[in-house]
């Protein structure tokens, strides 16, 4: 059996051994089998106790923020999972309610509660509401970071460049292969104390959901599941990765790797990635590594570390003071939320990044940055453009709600960055133009490609 590190696991409470039906995993954060430390710890410990192994996944109605085109993905990630687990004779429940309740239910019957890492408010709430009520052993087990983040650093750090350090001495400690060892006991066939959901059908599966209708899935692009990530990875490595360095920044090119979106809903594992990259001293690994591991877990780390993440209370140091000192500067223009979310702006760059999110599910991520840094010049004050940042990402991105979508808009007001010459609106946080587009990039090109979808979509 693969030995997990010691740093990724923790001990949700004082619990030492409990006897019970089976062993429980609680899929939450991490919703795959492949290189999920937390599943190979429950199945270690189901072998250990020669108990069966029961994997639990609550699916709760109105989760924050998501709308259908979140939720179809995920459920078609883990519909994969149930036919995973069954080829492995290992019992998936779902349970139609708030995932917290699920778990303690069935940790009444359970011997050990195993559950994966989220970093973000909410999955944080979870865990803590039930820690003090789990009658067993309740044991998190990190797996959604190549490098645990408490290990990494215990404070919230200051910038790429403070963490880098910190991560690349830690790497080898934390890069091993993992194979998915067979499953040796039986499936567990007893009477469980919830109501289980029948999850054999997307449709009827979403047709059973209380959620937001009005934001459509995006499934002729991107649908969910291991498998589908795994085909993004190999397109990527085969026909992207060398140009990678040079081209990624570039909005006209086709040179992202998209497992942003399996990444949020743990349907990939950073680590499998990461060992999948070609052992070469390239730029392209560099660049690809500094995205994968060290801004990915610069960004686990702002959000477990600044209880503020999602609105402007995060921004702190230079950058909070210069954005006030500048609230009252005149804007060229004034857009309303609804005329952002409508794309109705002046810049036709501007626009075509709204409506890419809109219409794909996803945006890239050199527009990105660009998109939020004109929020903040086309909104009344900071606060509003936060406000409104987060409200369009989370509700367009398939990978919105997620750390990285939060420390991304917070780098837009200056959050891990330097200072800059001083201007209007933005002080001294970093500024950009549509000049600057123009200058580096084939950007009617990115234009040119945005109105495809469109096309494509009617």
């Amino acid at each position: 059996m693969f030995m997990i590190e010691k740093e990724r696991i923790k001990h949700l409470n004082h619990i030492a051994s409990s006897e019970g039906d089976y062993v429980l995993y609680w899929m939450q954060a991490s919703q795959r089998l492949h290189y999920n430390h937390a599943f190979l710890y429950a199945l270690s410990e189901s072998e250990r106790l020669s108990l069966p192994l029961v994997v639990y996944f609550g699916l709760m109605d109105h989760f924050p923020d998501a709308a259908l085109r979140h939720y179809q993905f995920m459920v078609e990630g883990l519909l994969e999972v149930k036919h995973e687990l069954s080829k492995r004779g290992i019992r998936f429940v779902v349970v139609h309610n708030s995932p917290e309740i699920g778990a303690l239910k069935l940790s009444e019957n359970a011997s050990v509660l195993v559950t994966d890492r989220g970093y973000l408010r909410i999955e944080r709430e979870f865990r803590s509401r039930i820690k003090e009520k789990v009658p067993c052993p309740f044991i998190q087990v990190e797996t959604n970071v190549v490098v645990p983040v408490d290990t990494v650093s215990q404070k919230e750090e200051y910038a790429a460049a403070t963490i880098r350090r910190k991560i690349e001495r830690l790497l080898p400690d934390f890069t091993y292969p993992m194979e998915l060892p067979p499953y040796e006991g039986k499936a567990y066939t007893g009477a469980l104390p919830v109501e289980e959901m029948v999850f054999t059908n997307l449709t009827e599966v979403l047709h059973l959901l209380d959620l937001d209708r009005s934001v459509l899935p995006v499934s002729h692009i991107f649908q969910g599941g291991y498998s589908e990530a795994k085909k993004h990875l190999e397109t990527f490595l085969q026909e992207k990765y060398p140009y990678f360095a040079a081209l990624r920044n570039d909005p006209s090119e086709d040179a992202a790797s998209n497992l942003s979106p399996y990444l949020h809903f743990g349907q990939i594992s950073p680590l499998e990635i990461y060992l999948s990259l070609p052992a070469d001293a390239s730029e392209n690994r560099a660049s690809m590594v500094d995205e994968l591991v060290v801004r990915r877990e610069l960004a686990m780390n702002f959000v477990e570390n600044n209880p503020q993440y999602d609105t402007f209370g995060s921004i702190s140091s230079f950058a909070r003071d210069t954005l006030l000192i500048h609230k009252e500067d005149p804007r060229p223009y004034l857009y309303t939320k609804e005329e952002l979310e409508q794309s109705k702006t002046h810049d036709p760059y501007w626009n075509a990044a709204q409506k890419e999110l809109v219409l794909k599910g996803k945006m890239h991520g050199y527009m990105r940055m660009y998109w939020g840094k004109k929020v903040i010049e086309w909104t009344a004050s900071p606060e509003e453009a936060y406000d409104i940042l987060v409200h369009l990402n989370n509700r367009y991105s398939l990978d919105g709600r997620d750390p990285n979508g939060y420390a991304g808009i917070a780098w837009c007001f200056g959050k891990h960055d330097r200072a800059w010459k001083e201007r209007e609106v933005f002080g001294k946080v970093r500024y950009m133009n549509d000049k600057g587009l123009e200058r580096k990039f084939s950007i009617g090109t990115y234009v040119k490609n945005v109105d495809a979808l469109k096309k494509g979509e009617d």
